[in-house]
């Protein structure tokens, strides 16, 4: 007990120290955190006012970012499928990275829905036996339920993998947990997208296309992300994660993006086709309503990065090209932030009940806020692996490799030959 309660304390250690860079890195994320909370204190006090939301346009910029992160958590089911369903090697090593990643993005959902909400001394109102949640009719009830859920399953999993790690077990147990994450990753953006669905009053919103869109649209955005951090923590702590990895997840984004730009598609002609009355939120975003256009050069934005991404991953030339792959990714994330985030919230209210168009802008306060939240969660990921990815080096789950040493890309057919020797290697 005592050599396990040292080696805890040396990872401790750990997290605190590091290169000049990374002291730099952590000095900036906390003076961002210091500005987001000096500027909630002043929504605190001051109130919902501070902000752009108004009756117009109740939800904004803390919703838009809420929405795309509970797509960020839902990919990592990307990760958990290829890794533990079919025991594909590169992928499974660096699957805990993947968990990270979800525990991370829930707990800033967490933070965007208490600062949107006016009260937040009130929201103990929605918690079971002390509060009133009204379950099971309440789709905010259900909403909680399955992210705290969520971020339970995956934190449960990530400190059991690596307390097994670290003690050379076997974390086979935990298996039936992690198959869990699968349809529960699936639910927690299903039930986000019923909570616009359920707003019959919200023409843009009521449609049955919309839980699939959000789907399709996270498993974009999540494994985009985590394409880039994981170049950047195999760059940080010099471990050796293949290439066959993640190109695998770019293969599988590919697909996602695919049937993303085909339900945009379907939407649109549905729409634009038909000129119903309820058209006129698609109408606003992408073509200007009663002379405001706002949003149109961002949404037109938005459909030319995620066209862009879409033919770099469909080539596997570019696929299989870092440099390409990363250009891709960051298309993907931009395109997929504007489509989900004010592109899905502000035409939903937009024209209002009274045929009134307010557009909505994020106040300085409110941007304060949210970069706030987005370093706090930059912050939490960077000593969750500086804490773990030490460990899982010292048990050698993670090859320690040449920082200098630029990993080599292969082609399409040499990973398609390689994948199943290494899942016939996991086997044995």
């Amino acid at each position: 007990m005592a050599s396990e309660a040292r080696r805890f304390l040396d990872a401790l250690r750990r997290v605190v120290h590091g290169g000049r860079g990374y002291r730099v890195w952590l000095g900036v994320l906390c003076a961002i955190i210091a500005l987001g909370a000096w500027a909630y204190s002043i929504q605190l006090r001051e109130g919902l006012a501070v902000t752009n939301m108004r009756n117009q346009v109740a939800w904004g910029f803390y919703i838009s970012n809420f929405t795309f992160l509970v797509g960020v958590a839902a990919a990592a089911v990307l990760l958990v499928i290829p890794a533990y369903v079919y025991n594909f090697k590169p992928i499974k090593e660096i699957a805990i990275l993947g968990e990270m990643m979800a525990v991370t993005a829930i707990i800033m959902c967490i933070l965007f829905v208490t600062v949107d909400v006016g009260g937040p001394a009130r929201l103990w109102h929605l918690a079971p036996v002390i509060g009133r949640p009204n379950f099971p009719i309440s789709l905010l009830t259900w909403d909680i339920l399955v992210l705290n859920g969520y971020l339970v399953i995956n934190g449960t999993v990530f400190l059991y993998v690596l307390y097994s790690v670290a003690h050379g077990r076997s974390y086979k147990k935990v298996l039936p947990l992690i198959l869990l994450s699968i349809p529960w990753a699936v639910g927690i953006h299903t039930v986000t997208a019923f909570l616009y669905n359920g707003l019959v009053a919200r023409p843009f919103w009521n449609a049955s296309i919309l839980a699939p869109r959000f789907l399709a649209s996270a498993f974009c955005s999540g494994p985009a992300l985590m394409i880039l951090v994981l170049q950047l923590v195999r760059k940080e702590f010099r471990i050796v994660i293949d290439n066959r990895a993640l190109f695998k997840i770019a293969e599988l984004v590919a697909y996602a993006l695919a049937f993303n730009l085909f339900l945009l598609g379907a939407e649109a002609f549905k729409e634009f086709y038909g000129r119903s009355a309820h058209m006129a939120p698609m109408e606003y975003l992408y073509l200007g309503l009663h002379g405001h256009r706002a949003l149109v050069p961002f949404m037109w934005t938005a459909l030319g990065l995620n066209l862009t991404a879409f033919v770099l991953f469909l080539l596997p030339r570019t696929r299989t090209n870092l440099r390409t792959l990363n250009v891709g990714c960051a298309a993907i994330l931009a395109g997929v932030y504007i489509e989900k985030g004010l592109g899905l919230v502000v035409p939903g209210f937009t024209p209002d009940t009274l045929g009134e168009i307010y557009e909505y802008v994020p106040s300085q306060i409110e941007l304060a806020v949210s970069a706030g939240i987005w370093a706090s969660g930059a912050l939490i990921y960077t000593l969750l692996a500086k804490f773990s990815v030490p460990i899982f080096v010292e048990a050698k789950h993670f090859v320690v490799g040449d920082r200098h040493d630029e990993p080599h890309e292969i082609d399409e057919h040499e990973e398609h030959e390689e994948a199943p020797d290494a899942v016939a290697a996991e086997e044995e």
